[in-house]
């Protein structure tokens, strides 16, 4: 080790050689030297990494395997080491190695390929160019060695995180291949596991063969490590996105339940908190057991506690989340007497009020446009949207409508959101108006507010629900006005109606074509039988039925 000229000589004679038994005693020398602090500076200094590298294209098992364990004491202990290994197209020769079958060196290789893609863009699309993704799946799916499983879950938790790998290993079956080993005896690989799961699950919506995962993940939701419930949820809400058999599975599982009782024990703990919320809202919605799942919350005391989550101080995030999981619970009528119970109403009301300010404030400041102005991530305009629209459905139940009037809410939603430029909440003020003008009193303040002049103005929106939904709260408002406001509002819905939707004006029109045309066949045949009434019976009785004249007047 103290002498460079003969680690060098070495080196020299390693790379050079075409004899199989001189190539595996100099690769097992430096394999020797490599053991030690000053061995490994010898080796890098007299350029041993290309030299190894090369090496990695041999034949022979044991120069293959001294090769790749020098290699991997440089990349653990010698400065410079990493650099020097991908300069001399170490991955390029390390990545096929994968598809050898021996354990052992497999555990080398694969933790080579972590050490060398850690941190590194570049390494980790050299891996994925060779065909990584797909070796590093064969391997979770066949080996029971645990050292090897963890060290591959290591290599396919750094390429997790990258934009070009993570499809990759999705289509190679790595959700499923994973998926095999959260229930292993080793913690460290079952932490791994479920982290990749958590990266990769963001593009693993739409695939199949995942029921098992699914069914192991709720049951990991009662766990107490920090951890494995932060994989856990996030990888539950990723996985439930639009995709309705997800969604109805979990919910089978007891899933509903299980992310309840996550939330109460972890309700301080965001990145438990909001994933858990999400996957609560995408099971309430837009599946067959929808239904279930919104009876689930309120039957296993889950709303006072949701509730809770969009009180002060604010987390946008989570609130944006527990926002939408209210409108659906809102969706199922058994839940507005709990949800009103446990004060949803005034909390809405009031985070209605402060996100459209803020937005307004930042807007008036000349810094940003209105509703662009953004808090953690999260969009005001998305929190007064979501607060507009729960309450809107909260709003088909008649002591909540009596609740949301007495907050004196219908001045601000008739003087600040009616007049939004954001098409989405003037939809849902709208709608909200319209649950309201159920009642006599709430139609008067909505009148005395002037709210008829921007609601004519959405008669004319090309959203069909925001048109509806001013129609209906006009024609309350008109109930008790003189014919000729009636009158008025009945022209401006039918302009609305025919001039706004050129196929509906079509439609019509075609149809009074098609009863004129009727009414002038009618007149027509009328005629035709006037004039011909002297002569059919002649025709009839003179004529035989091989006369064609019979038949044809027949």
């Amino acid at each position: 080790m103290q002498s460079p000229q003969i680690v060098a000589a070495v080196v020299r004679t390693m790379q050079n050689t075409s004899d199989m038994e001189t190539a595996r005693c100099t690769t097992s020398i430096l394999h020797n030297l490599s053991h030690h602090r000053e061995g490994l500076l010898s080796i890098f200094k007299s350029g041993g990494i290309p030299a190894l590298v090369r090496m990695l294209s041999s034949p022979v098992e044991s120069v293959l395997f001294y090769a790749i364990t020098t290699l991997h004491n440089l990349l653990l202990y010698q400065e410079g080491a990493k650099m020097a290994v991908r300069l001399a197209d170490g991955l390029q020769k390390m990545v096929p190695l994968l598809n050898k079958n021996n354990p052992k060196f497999l555990a080398i290789t694969t933790d080579c390929l972590q050490l060398l893609a850690y941190g590194n863009q570049e390494s980790k699309l050299i891996i994925l160019a060779n065909g990584g993704p797909q070796g590093l799946v064969q391997i979770m799916r066949t080996y029971n060695y645990e050292k090897l499983l963890w060290t591959t879950s290591r290599v396919l938790k750094v390429l997790s995180v990258c934009p070009s790998n993570k499809p990759a290993i999705v289509e190679a079956g790595g959700m499923q291949a994973l998926g095999k080993h959260l229930t292993s005896s080793s913690p460290r690989l079952v932490q791994n596991c479920l982290w990749t799961l958590r990266n990769l699950s963001d593009v693993a919506t739409k695939q199949e063969g995942l029921d098992n995962v699914l069914k192991i993940l709720v049951n990991q939701l009662s766990s107490d490590d920090v951890n494995v419930l932060t994989c856990a949820t996030g990888t539950l809400s990723n996985l439930t996105c639009n995709n309705s058999r997800n969604k109805t599975l979990v919910t089978q599982s007891n899933g509903v339940e299980s992310l309840i009782h996550t939330i109460l024990r972890a309700s301080d703990k965001d990145d438990i908190a909001e994933p858990a919320v999400c996957a609560l809202r995408h099971l309430t919605s837009r599946h067959p057991d929808a239904e279930v799942a919104q009876n689930s919350v309120r039957l296993h005391y889950g709303i006072p506690a949701i509730v809770k989550l969009i009180g002060q101080p604010y987390q946008w995030p989570l609130v944006k989340a527990t926002i939408g999981l209210i409108r659906n619970l809102a969706l199922c009528p058994a839940n507005h007497a709990p949800l009103h119970d446990a004060g949803v109403i005034p909390r809405l009301v009031q985070l209605l009020v402060k996100a459209h300010q803020d937005a307004q404030r930042h807007a008036a400041s000349g810094t940003q446009q209105p509703y662009t102005f953004l808090q953690d991530g999260v969009r005001m305009e998305e929190i007064v949207e979501g607060c507009t629209g729960a309450l809107h459905i909260l709003a088909r139940d008649p002591m909540n409508r009596m609740e949301i009037y007495k907050l004196n809410t219908i001045p601000f939603v008739c003087t600040e959101l009616l007049y939004s430029p954001v098409e989405n909440i003037q939809r849902v003020a709208a709608g909200v108006l319209c649950e309201l003008a159920q009642d006599k009193e709430a139609a008067d303040t909505i009148d005395a507010e002037g709210a008829s002049a921007p609601l004519m103005e959405l008669l004319h929106s090309h959203n069909e629900g925001t048109a509806t939904y001013a129609a209906a709260v006009l024609f309350r408002i008109s109930e008790d006005k003189n014919p000729d406001y009636r009158k008025r509002v009945s022209v401006e819905l039918t302009n609305a109606i025919f001039r706004q939707d050129p196929a509906a004006w079509e439609a019509v029109s075609s149809y009074l074509a098609f009863l004129m045309i009727l009414q002038l066949c009618h007149l027509c045949f009328t005629l035709f039988v006037l004039v011909c009434r002297s002569n059919f019976c002649n025709m009839v009785f003179l004529g035989t039925e091989h006369d064609p004249h019979w038949r044809t007047l027949r």
